[in-house]
């Protein structure tokens, strides 16, 4: 029997607003895990009156219904979305990235929030306002939920736009994961300025490069 996957609710920001904050922003993050192209993450405050229907952790969704889902939140919810470089994530690795990522899109809310709930188990540092980490927050609080599907949304964006002018690694298709197309086009062509020069498999192809160049 397929298991059921519990649907993420308010309670969360329900207890925050209990206690008198009045807004409170879930953050969520795209682009840990692939080769190439930035990471990107997003901050939501839903109106508790007008939340959309369907909210999930975007890796449950298809990506049809993610960009409908991403265009009511833009339409109906307070957010800001902000990205980390392949050049800071080299320069910082993918976690310290992934934070300066999500400290920047609490930054750009206006009004700033006054509680964030952060996906994960790890606190960013220097954020604009007090938060809270939830493990699985994707899954289980809709604030979280919705910035996760509008992290992921605008990152895939992103990855289309430079397969247009990199076809040969399928990112309109795979997004920058180490997929078998995508290793196939880095190991015919190499690594484009969008590749990530610190994570293995392209560090392992430049080392090979520099070791065969005369």
């Amino acid at each position: 029997m397929r298991a059921i996957r519990p649907s993420p609710d308010f309670d969360a920001e329900t207890l925050a607003l209990a206690r008198g904050m009045r807004r409170v922003a879930g953050v969520d993050e795209a682009g840990r895990g692939p080769l190439a192209g930035p990471v990107v993450a997003a901050a939501v405050i839903l109106n508790p009156e007008d939340i959309p229907d369907g909210l999930a952790d975007s890796k449950t969704l298809s990506a049809a219904r993610r960009v409908v889902l991403a265009a009511e939140i833009r339409a109906r919810a307070r957010y800001a979305i902000a990205e980390a470089s392949v050049e800071e994530i080299d320069r910082l690795n993918i976690l310290q990235a992934s934070h300066l990522a999500m400290r920047r899109a609490l930054a750009a809310l206006d009004p700033a929030p006054e509680l964030a709930l952060i996906d994960g188990n790890r606190m960013p540092g220097a954020l604009c306002c007090p938060a809270q980490t939830l493990v699985r927050g994707d899954a289980c609080c809709l604030s979280i939920a919705a910035a996760s599907i509008l992290a992921k949304v605008a990152r895939d964006a992103i990855m289309a736009e430079l397969a247009r002018h990199f076809p040969a690694y399928g990112w309109e298709r795979n997004a920058g994961y180490p997929v078998p197309a995508h290793l196939a086009g880095l190991k015919r062509w190499g690594p484009t300025p969008y590749h990530r020069r610190s994570f293995a498999p392209v560090r392992n192809m430049l080392c090979k490069e520099n070791k065969t160049t005369p």
